[in-house]
């Protein structure tokens, strides 16, 4: 019978196959970017409310998106064209940009949400996170339309594997534009899937899928044998490709 393992900082995580039906593995630890380090590493992401335990998850099946499955709208494609001739001009009153609001992109990310009366991006997951993106795994896609942030998602980069964590909107598409233009970023990368963590109907209309666990490790351990994209600051074209920031940014 499978039971639930209690970890302190030093304990090593259980296989992901000894977690329970609903996928939970683990509690206890901390979150420091070594152990956050390896729990990603082997699939097994945090999830908790303020207040509890670090709960640590890896469910199956899991939500997978992969790169050359994500669909698009109609109405998204035409805006997206709208977007691509703007490429050339760095002064583009809608622009992507990369890792260049982390701090406001996960704070915008952690605003509660209807019917929601709070949200498990704590005030302690945004520390540790922001720590992990100081030392360069943890990435903010951000839209920006006529000066001001209007939505965007970060995520953990370990190898050739992103792992979405959050996204937001301010306006129609705002988060729907960071994904596909984050998807073409990937690509440029050799990177082929994003880890969606757990099913949703949404993630489910933008072409993620459920796999087996097994599968998803499988996928995991293949893209951890290369190294892990550079993910520095700048603006996204549409091609995927990253161009440098004008001097004067918002």
């Amino acid at each position: 019978m499978t039971s639930l393992a209690w970890i302190d900082d030093l304990s090593p995580f259980p296989h992901p196959s000894k977690a329970l039906a609903e996928g939970l593995l683990a509690v206890g630890g901390d979150l420091s970017i070594a152990r956050l380090t390896l729990a990603y590493s082997q699939g097994i992401f945090p999830w908790f409310n303020e207040g509890d335990p670090i709960l640590w998850w890896c469910p199956d099946p899991r939500m997978v998106l992969f790169c050359d499955e994500l669909r698009v709208s109609r109405s998204l494609s035409k805006r997206l064209r709208q977007l691509a001739r703007d490429d050339d001009n760095p002064r583009a009153p809608v622009q992507i940009r990369l890792n260049t609001a982390f701090t406001q992109v996960i704070r915008a990310c952690a605003e509660p949400r209807e019917p929601q009366a709070g949200t498990w991006i704590s005030p302690q997951i945004r520390s540790a996170y922001h720590a992990w993106h100081k030392a360069g795994h943890v990435h903010s896609v951000e839209t920006w339309i006529n000066g001001e942030l209007m939505g965007g998602l970060y995520g953990v980069s370990i190898g050739r594997f992103f792992f979405a964590e959050s996204m937001f909107a301010r306006s129609s598409d705002a988060s729907k534009l960071a994904l596909v233009y984050l998807v073409r970023f990937l690509k440029q990368q050799g990177i082929c899937q994003i880890d969606c963590q757990q099913q949703t109907a949404h993630l489910a209309s933008l072409g993620a899928r459920p796999i087996a666990r097994d599968d998803f490790l499988s996928l995991l351990a293949e893209a951890r044998r290369h190294p892990t994209a550079q993910w520095p600051a700048g603006r996204l074209l549409s091609t995927g490709q990253l161009a440098p920031l004008p001097t004067m940014t918002p």
